[in-house]
């Protein structure tokens, strides 16, 4: 998928020549809302923008691949082999579904279950050698088009960039923390449940 460079800098797909995009609400509102606002408009832009490349990508590995999958596999490739549960934690989703994706990958040869070295109870799943010359091919286009896409940039402008991402996804990271259950309060027991009944003394 080819993006102009003016496309990049407006949700329209035109050049903001007038520092907006959209017809300013009635109401005033403050600088902060106002500034989250354009922001928030950019992000929602970006989003639609990665889903659709994501979809492209997919199917560049495989025609049935929905881009969860590939997103497993992007892990995969990143962190190495991982159980099941720790890659439901990394994109914040169940492991049902997860197990869904991970069932289609192997059926397709682009992954596999091994033992866990660390506990051999449980299974770690990792990118067979298919599994990683496919992701390999698939990343270098994808690095090729993002690396003409900035191709402009300044290299303080990347780095302001990267910056500003990171801290937006580090005020994120609470909300995608993996929960360990048994660190969550239980809830008390209504009283007298599951214990015996001693009435008081005159009942």
């Amino acid at each position: 998928m080819t993006l102009s460079s003016d496309e990049l800098r407006s949700p329209e797909g035109r050049p903001d020549s007038g520092g907006t995009t959209e017809s300013a609400p009635s109401a005033t509102l403050r600088p902060d809302e106002a500034a989250i606002g354009a922001v928030e408009l950019q992000l929602s832009l970006l989003w639609r923008r990665a889903r659709a490349i994501s979809q492209q990508l997919s199917r560049s590995v495989h025609p049935e691949m929905e881009p969860s999958a590939y997103g497993l596999l992007t892990i995969l490739e990143r962190d190495g082999a991982l159980r099941l549960t720790d890659l439901a934690a990394s994109i914040g989703v169940g492991k049902p579904s997860v197990s869904r994706q991970i069932t289609f990958l192997e059926n397709i040869g682009l992954v596999r279950k091994e033992a866990d070295p660390t506990d051999g109870r449980a299974q770690a799943i990792l990118l067979t050698a298919k599994g990683s010359e496919q992701m390999r091919t698939v990343q270098a286009a994808r690095n090729e088009v993002f690396h003409a896409r900035l191709a402009a940039w300044s290299e303080a402008e990347l780095k302001q960039l990267a910056t500003l991402m990171a801290k937006l996804n580090a005020d994120y990271d609470h909300d995608f923390a993996p929960r360990d259950p048994k660190s969550q309060p239980r809830e008390p027991k209504p009283q007298g449940q599951g214990q015996s009944h001693n009435p008081s003394p005159g009942h």
